[in-house]
């Protein structure tokens, strides 16, 4: 049998809450009567009690806590029940599994975040740089050897590139040679020459006539290794390239002028079009409209943007000009830069959908020397959006008359030229 606690028995136990009671509230929810050791205790419905105080026939009982009553102690413990508080009320709280209660969450660091946030960033940008570096180098074609270039120039002040778009139909299906007016001529010819110098009194871009007449100085063959000496024939500039590919060329170029061209960089007819539909076109403002059957040309006065097969149909027209040659080379000036100033745009090249199309286009379609990094043709798109920036000059070399349907430098005036761009000074001449 049970014993209950002095001054405790089933009749002051109330409605009995916990112990199988049908009471509604627990004792808690009532205001009880605290007891205390040695403390007599009313005996209930009036019953009166036998010694110690306690109830008759029931032994007084030990209590709970051994007695102790220091300050705050058990003797007299307290336990929650007569306020009406079930579980420990001290400082911090607690559960009742004897769990203390979290306090408030700390305020975040944000600083941390934010440096943690950066690094990370910065990583992956880094990743990623190195990773479009390497991946763009591999695309590189670097197939002009220009040691094999005999009899050089000194090198000036300055980088010069000889910029060649070639007819080449490589890689075209019947379909897209019908659709560009490329025709299906065998092998490749030059369609446009231009020299771009790159320095610090400004940048100038020079086009060179494809029916110039020139002079094919002695070279060593690019593929025979033999050297042919010189005859003092002279015949049209892109006949050079026809004859023995980029070595004579820029050879050629290097006698006829006295520059020294530091790198070669080639595209033929696809690639050309492939960069310009990459970038979505190119917006460009026609002074004048114009016709050219053989090219596909069909343009109205005014600014409009063009894709691959306009553009390709602007930059090779030259039977709808009085000026023919001379005002394609003007043309073919104005679009390149318009090209390079839509490729350098933040559009483009924060924009992987557009900046990895375009760079994988232009990559495949490049015909490049074998000392050519990516910094270097990334100065010379750069520069070419100076030149359409109004921050370079942009000019057709100068010309004196014309022989045989060639056109004749005016070599007063080539001499100057190049004398100031070998010393990277400001450009005074003006060409046609």
């Amino acid at each position: 049998m049970s014993e209950w606690p002095e001054g405790r028995s089933d009749g002051n136990r109330g409605n009995g809450y916990g112990r199988g009671s049908a009471g509604a509230q627990p004792e808690g929810a009532r205001v009880m009567r605290q007891v205390r050791r040695g403390e007599p205790s009313a005996p209930p419905y009036g019953a009166p009690q036998q010694g110690g105080g306690g109830y008759a026939g029931v032994p007084q009982q030990p209590s709970y806590n051994g007695g102790y009553d220091g300050g705050g102690g058990y003797d007299g413990y307290d336990s929650g029940y007569n306020t009406g508080q079930v579980y420990g009320g001290g400082p911090g709280g607690g559960g009742p599994d004897g769990t203390r209660e979290r306090g408030p969450r700390p305020a975040p660091n944000w600083r941390k975040r934010i440096k943690w946030t950066a690094i990370v960033v910065l990583g992956v940008v880094i990743v990623t740089s190195v990773s479009t570096y390497f991946w763009a180098d591999s695309k590189l074609h670097r197939d002009v050897d220009l040691s094999k270039v005999i009899d050089r120039p000194a090198a000036g002040d300055g980088t010069n590139y000889l910029i060649v778009g070639s007819d080449s139909r490589q890689g075209l299906s019947d379909a897209q040679k019908k659709e560009l007016h490329t025709g299906s001529a065998e092998g490749k010819r030059t369609d446009s020459m231009m020299i771009l110098h790159v320095g610090d009194s400004g940048d100038t871009l020079i086009s060179l006539p494809r029916d110039s007449n020139v002079e094919i100085p002695s070279y060593q063959g690019s593929t025979s290794g033999k050297v042919y000496k010189g005859t003092g024939r002279q015949t049209k500039l892109n006949a050079a390239y026809a004859e023995d590919g980029p070595t004579l060329l820029v050879r050629t170029v290097e006698y006829n002028t006295g520059l020294h061209i530091d790198h070669y960089v080639e595209i033929g007819f696809a690639g050309f079009a492939n960069i310009v539909d990459a970038v979505g076109g190119v917006t460009i403002d026609i002074d004048k409209g114009f016709k050219d059957k053989y090219s596909g040309a069909d343009f109205k006065a005014g600014k409009q943007t063009l894709n691959g097969e306009e553009a390709l149909a602007f930059v090779r027209t030259r039977h709808a000009f009085a000026a023919s040659d001379l005002q394609r080379t003007k043309n073919q000036q104005k679009f390149l830069a318009a090209l390079a100033h839509q490729v350098a745009t933040p559009g483009t090249i924060l924009n992987p959908f557009k900046l990895y199309p375009t760079l994988g286009a232009g990559l495949d379609s490049l015909t490049v020397d074998k000392d050519m990094s990516l910094w270097d043709l990334g100065s010379m798109f750069f520069a070419m959006k100076d030149v359409n920036g109004g921050n370079g000059v942009s000019m057709n070399m100068p010309i004196s008359g014309s022989t045989g349907g060639n056109l004749v430098w005016d070599k007063a005036k080539v001499k100057t030229l190049v004398d100031e761009l070998n010393n990277d000074q400001k450009v005074t001449v003006s060409g046609n």
